[in-house]
């Protein structure tokens, strides 16, 4: 039978640098520790290093990332390949969904998600932003009901987002050059009748607001475009939780990597610049001693 419910002391959003070595840290504490995330969805991973301490040459950031996994299972991290759809909080910690239906119990929390490039860089995007191009469906679902939509993107932002418009919207598509999602958003995307598309957008095109999405094979005729590349960003799951957000998106965090929220810390990209895998794996290590620090006083 699938696990369906799990609890743990730390929990780590996010398989970048700065998470890797914060699940490092932590369970190297010998609390129990949960990183959930994709590797795939770390800057680092179509990248490379060549300017980091004490390693000399260009080495792949995929290479890297993935050392970085099997050392934090060796120390007795868990390691989850999965998204978080959703965190709130609960009696003497959060609560944590994942896109496959898991609950995660968490004390602590930590985001290292990175940063979110959402935009397309298509013919029209930008022309269109607030006339019917949108990077948040549950910012502007309600501005669409009895519309036709159109999703973009391959991850579970994209998918639950579809499914959440389906409540709203007259017709929603999702279009996708790769979708990779758990079996159970797959299925709620059936139920919900999602119609999926396959194919690389060309252009957003209007008049006075969106009236059709150019496909590379086809046309769709729509009156919202929702672009939502990747996975939940940290921006989404954290304010919802009440964590202070900056003007320019970025997490706010003190000198212990410690967010505003008791129990919740964050590291690497996802606190601003500069961009840099040094930086990411300092915060991440600081984050988790703040973190086992802080439980230790609870």
């Amino acid at each position: 039978m699938a696990r369906n419910r799990m609890s743990t002391d730390i929990l780590i959003i996010g398989a970048g640098p700065a998470g890797l070595q914060a699940a490092i840290h932590a369970a190297r504490s010998r609390l129990r520790t949960v990183l959930v995330g994709k590797v795939k969805y770390s800057g680092l991973a179509r990248a490379h290093i060549d300017n980091y301490c004490c390693i000399d040459g260009i080495r792949r950031g995929l290479e890297f990332l993935k050392g970085g996994i099997d050392q934090a299972a060796r120390f007795g991290a868990e390691i989850l390949e999965e998204e978080v759809l959703d965190i709130v909080r609960g009696d003497g910690g959060f609560n944590v969904e994942t896109d496959s239906g898991l609950e995660i119990s968490a004390k602590t929390l930590i985001f290292a998600t990175g940063t979110r490039k959402n935009r397309l860089g298509v013919k029209g995007e930008s022309e269109y932003v607030g006339r019917g191009v949108s990077y948040c469906v549950e910012c502007d679902a309600n501005f669409f009901k009895g519309k036709k939509v159109a999703v973009i993107g391959d991850g579970s932002a994209a998918a639950s987002g579809a499914v959440l418009l389906a409540a709203y919207a007259e017709k929603v598509y999702l279009v996708s050059e790769d979708l990779d999602v758990s079996d159970r958003l797959r299925h709620q995307l059936e139920s919900s009748g999602v119609e999926l598309l396959h194919g690389k957008v060309k252009e957003i095109q209007g008049g006075d607001k969106v009236e059709r999405l150019i496909l590379e094979e086809s046309t769709v005729d729509v009156d919202g475009v929702f672009i939502e590349l990747g996975q939940k960003g940290a921006v989404e799951l954290a304010s919802k939780i009440g964590v202070n957000i900056d003007g320019d998106g970025f997490i706010v965090t003190g000198k212990s990597q410690e967010t505003n929220i008791p129990g919740v810390f964050a590291a690497g990209d996802v606190c601003g610049p500069p961009f840099q895998v040094a930086k990411a794996v300092g915060e991440g290590c600081v984050a988790a001693l703040s973190a086992v620090k802080y439980l230790k006083k609870i």
